[in-house]
């Protein structure tokens, strides 16, 4: 049965009803925190929640009356992933070795968020310091896909997946390093926008910053060009962010594909696993960008073989990360982090900087298939979501095989990627692919999404 309550309004439809008049931001804050109280306890989708979130509402009901609302999310409710800082609350990052004290400053993109009115009602689980795929970590222990509770959302932003999926609030803040974003909103029926690298600052600096990005997590399209617009702010505190981009991203989101070069992306630089639903989806979504008008071409690429390259960055910042602990410290890490570690952090700084020139290699190999292609089309995920208690004795081979094979490869590159829901799996989960397009060309990847979104509508359901 659709799920027709105020908590499951999308961002536009909240803020429409805010400025009609026929409902408040009071009244959506109450419909999505009865969700939390009712089916939170089974999703384990928070870390903490905001006792000022009810004060925040009624200030914004308060600047609605008076037709003073005082950003473009002016009352929408919106999590934000325990990676980021959030004033007055801990960043625990999913783990036991971090501290407590409550942080003193806001993110970037919190600060964004909060300046266009968003209400934050409280901070999403992570893997631990965003190292995997499954949803679990060692502090908050298990998150699980509203779809079917014996599922993973994925991660590292399993909070934001099962948030966004159970109907806690249509925004979502998740974090990128190889797929943080894309691999939860695909296993749970969502939409995840990796933008290009800078776009959105960064402050503190991520565990993987060379290749991380934050991102917005929703229910469609046009709300993840809304909350987009509103983390992308230049802010001086991270040194290697854009300068402000003063577009709407909402403008042009309605031009569709036609005319537009799309290439269909088999190899994203080595054998990447794939399932007949991922690969029934690839061709679903071929056929409707060709249907709208694109040019859609197999597109073969000279890229290096990216699993090794990312697999040197992710075992250089797992070594690092645990070196830098104390012994007893390092002991109450993920046991898969310290696995990882010591398989891939041993590495010269030969080896390392051989691995960051490949990286380069890819994203040079990725630009100049972009002189061809306005848009690469691919899978996002090589399978449906994994068990959620599933043991992981091979981490190393799993980034590969099961979680990430084919989201990391654009965070070496830097450039835009998103995934956008594409039907149903077999099994009745979300099924999902994945558009990515030259770097600082965010705006094709949501031109693009939104295409296949209207032409392929996806079941929105009451999974609670």
């Amino acid at each position: 049965m659709p799920n027709t309550g105020p908590a499951s309004l999308s961002a536009e439809d909240m803020l429409a009803a805010f400025s009609r008049r026929q409902l408040t931001p009071v009244d959506v804050l109450q419909a999505v925190t009865e969700r939390v109280a009712r089916l939170n306890p089974g999703l384990n989708a928070f870390a903490v929640l905001n006792p000022g979130a009810l004060q925040a509402a009624h200030e914004s009901a308060s600047r609605w009356r008076s037709g003073r609302p005082i950003g473009a999310l002016d009352g929408v409710p919106c999590t934000v992933k325990d990676l980021v800082d959030l004033a007055g609350f801990p960043t625990r990052r999913g783990s036991r070795t971090t501290s407590a004290e409550p942080a003193a400053d806001d993110a970037p993109m919190v600060a964004g968020l909060k300046a266009a009115g968003a209400v934050i009602i409280g901070k999403t689980t992570t893997t631990e310091f965003g190292w995997k795929s499954p949803g679990d970590c060692p502090l908050h222990g298990i998150t699980r896909n509203p779809w079917n509770k014996a599922r993973t959302t994925g991660g590292s932003s399993s909070g934001a997946g099962a948030a966004g999926a159970a109907g806690f609030g249509p925004l979502h803040i998740g974090t990128d390093a190889g797929g943080s974003v894309r691999i939860p909103a695909a296993w749970c029926g969502l939409v995840g926008l990796k933008p290009s690298y800078g776009r959105i600052p960064q402050w503190p600096a991520s565990a993987f910053a060379s290749v991380s990005c934050a991102g917005p997590m929703t229910r469609t399209v046009r709300d993840a060009a809304l909350m987009f617009g509103a983390m992308a702010r230049c802010d001086l505190r991270d040194p290697f962010c854009l300068p402000d981009d003063p577009r709407d991203w909402l403008d042009g989101i309605e031009s569709g594909v036609a005319g537009l070069s799309v290439g269909v992306l088999s190899n994203p630089g080595f054998d990447a696993p794939l399932d007949a639903d991922g690969r029934a989806a690839v061709e679903r979504a071929a056929q409707v960008l060709a249907d709208a008008g694109a040019r859609v071409a197999a597109a073969e690429t000279d890229l290096p073989d990216t699993s090794s390259v990312f697999g040197r960055v992710w075992g250089a910042v797992l070594a690092r990360l645990v070196a830098k602990l104390p012994a007893e410290s390092a002991a109450l890490l993920d046991p898969g982090i310290r696995q990882v570690a010591a398989e891939l952090g041993g590495m010269s700084a030969i080896e390392f900087m051989d691995a960051d020139a490949l990286r380069a290699a890819a994203a040079h190999a990725m630009a100049r298939l972009h002189q061809r292609f306005d848009l690469l089309l691919c899978p996002t995920v090589p399978a449906g979501p994994p068990l959620a208690d599933a043991p992981i004795d091979d981490p190393v081979r799993a980034l590969w095989t099961e979680w990430a094979p084919w989201t990391f490869t654009f965070n070496l590159s830097r450039q835009p990627a998103i995934t956008v829901p594409m039907g149903l799996r077999a099994d009745r989960l979300p099924n999902s692919v994945q558009i990515a397009a030259a770097q600082f060309r965010d705006d094709l990847v949501l031109r693009a999404a939104r295409a296949i979104e209207l032409a392929q509508p996806f079941p929105r359901v009451d999974l609670g």
